[in-house]
């Protein structure tokens, strides 16, 4: 016979699952730190070492690097509902591996944009799997919450990466000291998850059992034609996070370049770079727990516009002081806006195809690094550095009217 605790059905809620919920924060923490070791080094890399003069050329890595995260993102929703969540996060670190060595060594541009086709698959991997998880076992009453959690955990470790690599910078030079982190981070991550994570699939099904009225298998075709445009509120959500990450592109592939134009030294770019995320993270432990309380369409409609007058702010400001007030209101809109865009996925998706549907957000999301990446590129070489930074600006104030107009809410299921 079968013991109790063989038969026992999952648990649900953070209480229950406090310490694996703790670990998944701290694996996404080394996930974050892998993106944040480039954050501030990698655009006065293009130029110091490579020779790039072009903005649409040293931005090519995050065409990479978007391209293949939202690919690798859909991949990882569709194939954890069917073969679990665990399995993609340890693929993921693998994917890793090579990210810090081929920077270090890299011979020309193009070895280095090849090492972000790898960061690409790391993060979509690990992140996504990491925000599956976290749902799984947080069940629909705090999912809020624990999205928040799980964001700050991993822009923090951004922005302290980001710091960290820029003192090194500025001290050794952006080769190789600032990347020999990154070697650390990525097999500290693979350990953590192989050894310690467990499988969380049966949590989801244990939510569809009690509250979603059985499981549904839906097709992904159905799953992602909803998500994409057949829901509009769904697909308001989609293009809101397409438009987001285009902002994060814009501040890690071209602020580091305008504020060094403006005259400032690496260790203050990095200062600067470190606090948009930093402050994010931080202001997520607040945000994804409050939008549980009032709802997702207000914070994600404020965040978007207090988002587009802090980019045009990066402008306007002229000075250290005024550029550090524009990163901290970018980090406010974009903490705003960042969890309570997966909870309102979340919200409406049922908890069978639940993973699925998070995948097709985030490929729509991350896309925004590509999207990104093409536009302020090739809108600075045309028009200039300060004429791409507004235009990312009125896109994102014309986003946050969509959300407006599209988005109805929907109460999680209790």
């Amino acid at each position: 016979m079968r013991s109790t605790a063989e038969t026992q059905a999952p648990r649900l809620g953070l209480g229950a699952n406090w310490r694996q919920f703790v670990l998944l924060v701290v694996v996404n923490a080394f996930v974050g730190a892998m993106v944040g070791i480039e954050r501030t080094v990698l655009p006065l890399l293009a130029k110091r070492d490579f020779g790039v003069a072009s903005a649409s050329a040293t931005l090519s890595f995050l065409v990479a690097f978007g391209v293949v995260k939202a690919a690798t993102n859909l991949a990882a929703g569709h194939f954890s509902d069917r073969y679990g969540r665990k399995p993609l996060l340890v693929l993921g670190w693998v994917a890793a591996l090579p990210v810090a060595p081929m920077i270090i060594w890299a011979p020309s541009w193009s070895v280095v944009v090849a090492a972000n086709v790898f960061l690409g698959v790391n993060q979509g991997l690990a992140w996504s799997t990491t925000v599956i998880m976290k749902v799984d076992l947080a069940g629909p009453k705090r999912r809020g919450l624990a999205l928040g959690l799980n964001e700050a955990a991993g822009y923090g470790a951004v922005a302290i990466a980001a710091f960290v690599t820029g003192q090194l910078a500025a001290r050794y030079g952006p080769r190789p000291a600032p990347f020999l982190l990154g070697i650390v981070i990525a097999v500290s991550g693979l350990l953590l998850s192989v050894c310690f994570v467990r499988e969380t699939r049966g949590h989801a099904e244990e939510e569809a059992r009690r509250y979603g009225n059985g499981t549904i298998h839906r097709r992904f075709r159905a799953t992602f034609a909803d998500t994409t445009f057949r829901d509009p509120s769904l697909s308001s959500l989609c293009q809101a996070g397409l438009v987001n990450n285009l902002n994060d592109a814009m501040v890690w592939g071209l602020l580091p370049l305008f504020l060094a134009r403006e005259g400032l030294s690496v260790g203050r770019i990095g200062v600067v770079t470190a606090i948009y995320p930093a402050s994010w993270g931080l202001a997520q432990l607040v945000t994804g727990a409050w939008s549980d309380r009032v709802g997702r369409k207000p914070l994600i409609v404020a965040g978007l516009w207090v988002q587009a007058l802090s980019i045009v702010g990066f402008v306007l400001a002229g000075a250290l002081t005024g550029w550090v007030v524009a990163a901290l209101g970018m980090a406010l809109g974009t903490a705003l806006v960042y969890p309570t865009l997966i909870a309102a996925i979340s919200d409406r998706a049922h908890p069978s195809s639940r993973a699925s549907a998070i995948g097709v957000y985030r490929l729509w999301r991350d896309l925004g690094y590509a999207v990104g990446g093409l536009l302020v590129g090739f809108a600075s070489d045309s028009l200039g550095m300060s004429s791409a930074i507004v235009i990312v600006g009125v896109l994102t104030a014309v986003s946050g009217a969509v959300v407006a107009g599209c988005l109805r809410e929907v109460q999680p299921r209790l």
